[in-house]
């Protein structure tokens, strides 16, 4: 067997390679992966670069781990044929909703100018509101990959992970801010769109450096990642004062002057905004879990969700991180509350939108077990899920895992993070149409629940091992969710929209004198 290692090396060392970066993995993460499976063994960085370029030639116990990793038979890295590879520009393209903005001249700024408060006062949603889906596509677009931001947070916190609560402290403390608390309980008021649901405010920067924080985040994972917040704010922006005020469940936001955020119109205001809450928002994460070290961290547990009760974070924050720092690019993270609409949302994977300030009744994703969540009264273990999204004629195949918490308001919400599973599955299969067209053949067949059949589910683990989300492989053991697309839903126009931020900022200010 050895000969035939040393008469094959060239080949299998390109094998090895191109399966490597055909899943975006560096030479790191590999290594990571076999220290995983076997610490022993598991080679070196350099030792893997050697391996990949023909200079060295691995054990049989190093190529049964590659065959582990790849889920290749140990006979196919020894076959002298090459890989069939896909071009890196085809690996990378994806089904973005885009349409051509011709002709040219109905899609000129003065144009889109003119029409946009028609626009959107006719779907409903508010000048601050349409701010934040720009920034929001401008993420997808980028794969959440914002490398200046995760730099700029390295240096601040020097990568310390896990980091604690003295050692935000002390970051505060050295960049110049200041902290002051103050109560407030919940207190029921509505959304945007129009919807009762309880509220709490969390924070706000005021003038010199100065941070209140509500009490009710004290001894609370979400201290952190609020404090980190405003020290992004105090880097990037220089502590000018100009960014959110920060609520649970209510409004996005604050506004920086009483009812200027419900305006149907857009101004500069409103992208500065949405852009300074992106970025502070980045940067707290990327402090809170610096990406190399979390990257290892959920190699090494499988990309465990509820690894963030070790951590001491939240879990939104860790679902988020995970779009970041995971190899694969094609993930969704969403954040719902009852009766059913979005407070966050990240779909680089081109799912379809669910539920948002569309009409309930005509909520296609009621079938959806992510969406039943809200209607359950106990906070269960996370629930990984399998879904066929129907759109057309358009059949997606997604993973996703979801639960159900609390935020500070004591409000229960759902958060639900996945990947759609096209891109993987078409680079393990010839036949990925075929795939997904059986399933869904095979659910509509059925009567009731459904649960995919062996020799499908048997893929879904291989990937699992692929990719390394023990979640994956959990999910073909749960009934899979069958969604139709109906894209004819009504808008709900809330016109009585409710401001309150700011009045409660002014009390908080006063009372604290």
């Amino acid at each position: 067997m050895n000969k035939i290692l040393s008469r094959n090396i060239h080949f299998l060392g390109s094998k090895i390679r191109a399966q490597r970066k055909s899943l975006n993995l560096t030479l790191e993460d590999l290594s990571i992966r076999c220290i995983q499976i076997n610490p022993d063994i598991a080679p070196s960085i350099s030792y893997l670069s050697l391996i990949e370029t023909g200079n060295r030639v691995p054990s049989m116990e190093l190529l049964k781990m590659f065959s582990d990793i790849f889920q290749k038979k140990i006979n196919w890295f020894l076959d002298n044929a090459k890989d069939v590879k896909k071009s890196r520009q085809d690996s990378l393209k994806y089904s973005f909703e885009e349409i051509e903005f011709e002709p040219n001249f109905l899609f000129s700024k003065n144009q889109i100018r003119t029409a946009m408060p028609t626009l959107l006062a006719q779907s409903g949603i508010s000048g601050r509101q349409f701010a934040h889906i720009l920034i929001r596509a401008y993420q997808e677009k980028n794969y959440n990959q914002f490398p200046d931001i995760e730099r700029t947070a390295d240096e601040i916190g020097k990568r310390k992970f896990p980091i604690r609560d003295n050692d935000i402290l002390k970051i505060a403390k050295k960049v110049g801010l200041k902290i002051k608390w103050f109560n407030r309980k919940s207190f029921a008021t509505k959304n945007d769109y129009g919807i009762k649901i309880n509220s709490v405010l969390r924070s706000f920067y005021v003038e010199n450096n100065t941070i209140y924080i509500n009490s009710l985040l004290k001894d609370s994972n979400r201290f952190k990642y609020e404090l980190a917040l405003y020290i992004g704010h105090k880097i990037l922006h220089n502590g000018d004062g100009l960014i959110s005020s920060h609520a649970s469940g209510g409004e996005l936001g604050g506004s920086p002057s009483l009812n200027e955020n419900i305006s149907d119109r857009i101004n500069q205001k409103d992208i500065l905004y949405a852009w300074r809450d992106f970025e502070c928002s980045f940067f707290a994460g990327s402090l809170l879990c610096p990406k190399t070290s979390l990257k290892r961290y959920l190699s090494a547990n499988a990309y465990n969700i509820l690894s963030y009760k070790k951590l001491k974070i939240t879990p939104s924050v860790l679902m988020r991180r995970m779009t970041v720092v995971s190899p694969y690019k094609y993930w969704h993270y969403f954040d719902a509350y009852s009766p059913g609409y979005l407070r966050t949302m990240y779909r680089a994977d081109g799912i379809k939108m669910p539920w948002s300030n569309i009409n309930v009744e005509n909520n296609p994703f009621k079938e959806w077990n992510a969406y039943k969540l809200l209607g359950k009264q106990p906070f269960l273990k996370p629930i990984p899920i399998l879904s066929i999204l129907k759109d057309k004629n358009n059949l997606s195949l997604n993973v996703s895992v979801s639960i159900k918490v609390k935020d500070v308001s004591e409000t229960p919400h759902v958060l639900c993070v996945g990947i759609n599973l096209k891109d993987a599955l078409s680079k393990q299969m010839s036949n990925y149409e075929d795939f997904i067209n059986e399933i869904h053949k095979d659910a509509n067949d059925s009567k009731g629940t459904f649960k995919i059949k062996k020799k499908h589910a048997d893929q879904i683990y291989k990937l699992s091992r692929i990719l390394n989300i023990k979640w994956l492989e959990e999910a073909t053991n749960n009934p899979i969710d069958m969604i139709s697309i109906n894209n004819k839903v009504s808008v709900q126009n809330n016109k009585d929209k409710i401001s309150w931020i700011n009045d409660i900022k002014k009390d908080v200010i006063k009372s604290t004198k």
